[in-house]
C-alpha cells in the first residue's frame, strides 16, 4: 500500500500507457524518471486555487487560535490550551505538509528530493495523529465538564492539559519517526518499492500489519470520542430538562450560578463535538480506503486517492471556521488581532466575554 499523502504517485506508471512521443517525464534528462501526467491548464489552474487556498486558511487561521489562545489571560484554560495545541498540529501540516503536496498532486511528480519525501510522510502521520489524541483528550475534558461542572476545575487542570499535550505529541512523533525511518513499513514489499521506484517519484510502502495499525490508532481513539460524547449529549439532555422543570416548579426567572455554569459547558461541548465530527467525516473516508486498499490489491485510482487525501488536508482548515462561527471571544480576539489592537500595552487582559 502507497501511503503518507497521495505518494502512490508512480502507480500512474501501471495505468494505460499514452503513445511514446506524447510521454512526459517528471526530470527529462534523467534516466528512470518517473512519467509525468499533468492536468490541461484549466483543471490547474482550479485544483491550484482550491488547495493554495486550503493551505493558506490552514496556516493563518490556526496561527490566529494560537495566538488569541496564548496572548489573552481570559482564554488560559486546560481545553484552551488543548485547542491552542490542536491547532499548531494543524498549522504544522499547513506549512510542512500542504505546499508540498500541491505541486505533488497537480504536477503529478515530486521535485523536493528523496529526503524531505521521508519528512514529508512522517509530519504527515504525526500530525494526524496529534490531532485525533488532542481531540479524544478534548473529548475527556469536556466529559468531567459536563458530568461535574463545579468539581471539574480541579480534576482538569493545567498541569494535566499539559500532560495530555506533552503525551498526544511524544507518541505521534515517535511512533511515525520510528516506523518511517526504520523501514518496518515497507518490509515483504521490497519487490513492489523497487518495481516502483523512479526520479521524481515519492511513494512510502506500508505493508498491510502496519495499515492495521494506523487503522487502529484512528479507529480506537475514534470510538471513545463517540463513546463520550453520546454520554455528553444524553447527560447535557437530561441537565436541562431537570433545570427547566426546577425552574418551572420554584417559579424562578433568573439563572443560578450553577445553572450559568453547566449551560455554558454544555454549550462547548457542542462546538468541540461538532470539531470531532468535522475529523471524522474529513479522515474516516481516507482510512477505510487505505485498510480495503491494501487488502484488495492496490484497486484505487490515483485520482480517487488524491481527493480523500485533500479532503483530509482540508480538516485542517476547517477547525478555526467552526471556532469563528461558533465562539464569539475568537471572532472579538480575530478583530483585535488583525486592527493591531493586541500589540497595545495591557491588551492581553481585555474582557473577550459578553458575559
Amino acid at each position: 500500500y502507497m501511503t503518507g499523502d497521495g505518494d502512490n504517485v508512480c502507480s500512474i506508471m501501471n495505468s494505460s500507457s499514452p503513445s511514446v512521443a506524447a510521454v512526459q517525464l517528471c526530470y527529462k534528462h534523467l534516466n528512470g524518471s518517473c512519467v509525468k501526467t499533468p492536468y490541461s491548464l484549466g483543471p490547474r489552474l482550479i485544483l491550484y486555487t482550491v488547495f493554495i487556498f486550503g493551505a493558506v486558511l490552514a496556516v493563518f487561521g490556526n496561527l490566529l487560535v494560537m495566538i488569541s489562545i496564548l496572548h489573552f489571560k481570559q482564554l488560559h484554560s486546560p481545553t484552551n490550551f488543548l485547542i491552542a495545541s490542536l491547532a499548531c498540529a494543524d498549522f504544522m501540516v499547513g506549512v510542512t505538509v500542504m505546499p508540498f503536496s500541491i505541486v505533488r498532486s497537480v504536477e503529478s511528480c515530486w521535485y523536493f528530493g528523496e529526503s524531505y519525501c521521508q519528512f514529508h510522510s512522517c509530519f504527515d502521520v504525526s500530525f494526524c495523529l496529534a490531532s485525533i489524541y488532542h481531540l479524544c483528550f478534548i473529548s475527556l475534558d469536556r466529559y468531567i465538564a459536563v458530568t461535574d461542572p463545579l468539581v471539574y476545575p480541579t480534576r482538569f487542570t493545567v498541569s494535566f492539559s499539559g500532560m495530555c499535550i506533552a503525551s498526544s505529541w511524544l507518541f505521534s512523533i515517535i511512533y511515525s519517526f520510528s516506523l518511517l525511518g526504520t523501514g518496518a513499513n515497507a518490509v515483504g514489499l521490497e519487490d513492489l518499492v523497487s518495481a516502483l521506484t523512479c526520479v521524481g517519484g515519492c511513494q512510502i510502502a506500508m505493508n498491510q500489519s502496519w495499515v492495521l495499525v494506523n487503522f487502529l490508532l484512528f479507529f480506537i481513539p475514534t470510538l471513545v470520542m463517540i463513546i463520550l460524547y453520546s454520554k455528553i449529549f444524553l447527560i447535557a439532555e437530561q441537565q436541562a430538562r431537570k433545570i427547566e422543570s426546577l425552574n418551572i416548579k420554584t417559579g424562578r426567572c433568573s439563572e443560578s450560578y450553577q445553572d450559568r455554569v453547566a449551560k455554558r459547558e454544555r454549550k462547548a461541548a457542542r462546538t468541540l463535538g461538532i470539531t470531532v465530527l468535522a475529523f471524522l467525516v474529513s479522515w474516516l473516508p481516507y482510512f477505510l480506503d487505505a485498510i480495503t486498499d491494501a487488502f484488495l490489491g492496490f484497486i484505487t485510482p490515483t485520482y480517487v486517492y488524491e481527493i480523500l487525501v485533500w479532503i483530509a488536508y482540508y480538516n485542517s482548515a476547517m477547525n478555526p471556521l467552526i471556532y469563528a462561527f461558533f465562539y464569539p471571544w475568537f471572532r472579538k480576539a480575530i478583530k483585535l488581532i488583525v486592527t493591531g489592537k493586541v500589540l497595545r500595552a495591557n491588551s492581553s487582559t481585555v474582557n473577550l466575554f459578553s458575559e
